[in-house]
């Protein structure tokens, strides 16, 4: 028995034909699916990049006791129990994130790795020198990544250069070498298409794009789209002619697996971490906002020799947790205890369901449950949004230690059920932003697929909080989880537990438009003040601390050289409320 995954970061089901994209380049996609099971109902879990691959893993979710980090000492590692178990297991991987401090422990668990140098900023290629900066950038958050991101691009002038390319390369040399070995696991997972929306030319012309436009719009930072019209829809295009650079390599392997017969005897799964929003719903990325469809309901096409199933349709809900099952399942290795996954191999057999419900979402954001049709987005109560803590042996985030300072409150927790005895580090969390500045929302997807019309029934809103309990007992949730949702720990949900109705102001307030300039007087501190100056003021600087919290400081240290009102798609705090406040606030004391 043999098994390749092929994860292709950061997929909008919504751009692949065989889930109804048209105008989309993506004839393998098409291809896949006449070869496999498409799934129709597939959701994400934890979020976003490392959680979710940690859930791969682990078969559990991550999301309801920490962020971003790496595989803990007491978890479950499905390609360390192929291994144990006489299966050999590689990995071929343009994902930088695996090598930063919060991913350090995952690519370790397959018997052999390869990994390919450049995306989206990866610390490759050293350069002292600034590089020239695109004149016509849209962007506002130009950090580290952006600066190396440049510098790294001048080595990837060719396609056979691009790590995406060289990833597949990989797999492929792996699936010839090993053409006639049994008991092995590929995983070949790209970081496209994932931002930057970094192509060539041949895929670029597929959606009028010149590649001699001087624009720079290919990374656009995660806030609302505020951008015109004509930039919204040229990166949306940038995003398919990258899509189209991931089909093409897509067809790649599915060339392989034609040429040696791959079909008979070779578990094949297509699937992502998550999808990615590109305007929809007014925004850009991920993480801050709601989870909505186009970030979290995934595809996933799988070909299980053992089933057929070649272009038929699968209903039944999944998610990611499942996959790792899914493979222990295919080699015959049952899934312990602590997995909250299940095999999918009922659903290709005959669809019949594994699970009533998916639940998903960030650390310290929302928390969400689905069970197919609708979705419920349950916020914090407060916008506290706390109490938030974090359980770990591991404490770093994605690319840096736990600092000292952080570390102060840390207290020795007891076990966990999933902890295997081993006692954890509970500390104080942070998340970004506060789930209850956008507020619950609840949606029907049969009725609104576009998730336009948020409903305010407060019988099916109780119903939808009843599977989430549900799902945060099974994952065995901390208490602090239940105290910031405003949740019962133990015992049912009542309609005092309703949030969806009395939040429903801050929810559209949240869909409000951004404010203007115009909204202003014309030497406002919040149009004309870059936020860098105003917090080098002592007083201003308490003003801006007082009414933001902490943002005004990551903000500050993100993009210090715009101004509040062109900070305002990037945290749904700068209302025009707010900005209003600080306005009047900030013109009464005179700059120091």
């Amino acid at each position: 028995m043999r098994a390749v995954v092929l994860l292709f970061d950061s997929l909008n089901r919504r751009f692949l034909p065989p889930y109804g994209a048209s105008g989309i380049h993506a004839p393998n996609f098409s291809r896949l699916a006449e070869r496999s099971t498409r799934f129709e109902t597939c959701y994400g879990g934890s979020m976003p990049c490392m959680p979710a691959r940690r859930e791969l893993h682990t078969g559990r979710h991550n999301f309801l006791h920490r962020s971003w980090g790496p595989l803990e000492p007491f978890d479950d590692s499905v390609p360390q129990m192929l291994s144990e178990n006489g299966v050999y297991t590689h990995l071929v991987t343009d994902h930088q994130h695996y090598w930063e401090d919060g991913g350090a422990t995952y690519h370790n668990r397959f018997d052999s790795y390869e990994f390919f140098r450049g995306q989206e900023g990866d610390a490759w290629k050293g350069h002292v020198a600034d590089p020239i900066e695109p004149e016509d950038s849209p962007r506002r958050i130009r950090h580290g990544l952006w600066r190396q991101d440049l510098i790294n691009r001048e080595y990837l002038r060719d396609e056979a250069d691009h790590p995406q390319t060289r990833t597949v390369d990989a797999g492929l040399e792996f699936l010839a070498t090993n053409r006639d070995e049994d008991g092995w696991m590929l995983q070949i997972e790209c970081f496209d298409p994932h931002e930057p929306f970094f192509s060539y030319a041949q895929y670029q012309r597929l959606y009028g794009l010149d590649p001699e436009d001087p624009r720079r719009t290919d990374w656009p930072d995660y806030k609302r789209a505020d951008e015109d019209v004509e930039t919204v829809e040229r990166i949306r295009d940038e995003y398919s002619a990258l899509l189209s650079m991931c089909d093409a390599s897509l067809g790649r392997i599915l060339d392989r697996f034609d040429e040696d017969d791959l079909w008979k005897d070779t578990l094949l799964i297509v699937c992502t971490d998550h999808g990615l929003l590109l305007g929809e719903h007014g925004w850009w990325g991920k993480n801050v906002q709601h989870w909505y469809d186009e970030n979290i309901h995934t595809p996933l096409f799988v070909a299980d020799p053992r089933h057929g199933g070649a272009g038929e349709t699968r209903k039944s809900l999944v998610q990611t947790v499942d996959l790792g099952p899914t493979l222990l399942d295919f080699f015959g290795i049952p899934a312990t205890e602590r997995m909250q996954g299940r095999s999918i191999a009922p659903v290709l057999a005959e669809d019949a369901p594994i699970r009533e419900h998916a639940l998903f979402g960030t650390f310290g954001g929302h928390v969400n449950v689905t069970d197919g049709r609708y979705v419920y987005m349950r916020a914090a109560v407060d916008a506290g949004n706390g109490p938030l803590f974090e359980h770990t042996l591991m404490p770093t985030h994605m690319n840096q230690r736990f600092s000292p300072a952080e570390l102060v409150d840390a207290e020795l927790h007891p076990p966990l059920s999933f902890t295997q005895g081993a006692p954890v580090l509970r500390l104080p969390g942070r998340a970004m932003g506060s789930s209850a500045d956008l507020g619950t929302a609840l949606f029907d997807l049969e009725t609104d697929p576009e998730q336009t019309h948020p409903l305010l029934d407060d019988a099916l809103e109780l119903r939808m909080i009843t599977l989430l309990l549900e799902a945060m007992r099974q994952a065995d949730a901390p208490p602090s989880q239940y105290l910031r949702l405003g949740l019962p720990e133990h015992g049912p949900a009542t309609e005092e537990h309703l949030l969806a109705r009395a939040q429903h102001p801050t929810y559209l307030a949240s869909l409000a438009p951004l404010p203007s300039a115009e909204q202003f007087a014309a030497t406002s501190p919040v149009v004309v003040s870059p936020l860098r100056e105003l917090m080098a003021d002592e007083d201003r600087a308490q003003i801006l601390r007082s009414q933001l919290g902490g943002a005004a400081d990551s903000l500050a240290r993100l993009a210090g050289a715009s101004t509040l009102l062109q900070l305002a798609p990037l945290s749904p705090l700068l209302r025009h409320a707010v900005l209003a406040e600080l306005d009047a606030r900030l013109t009464a004391v005179p700059a120091s």
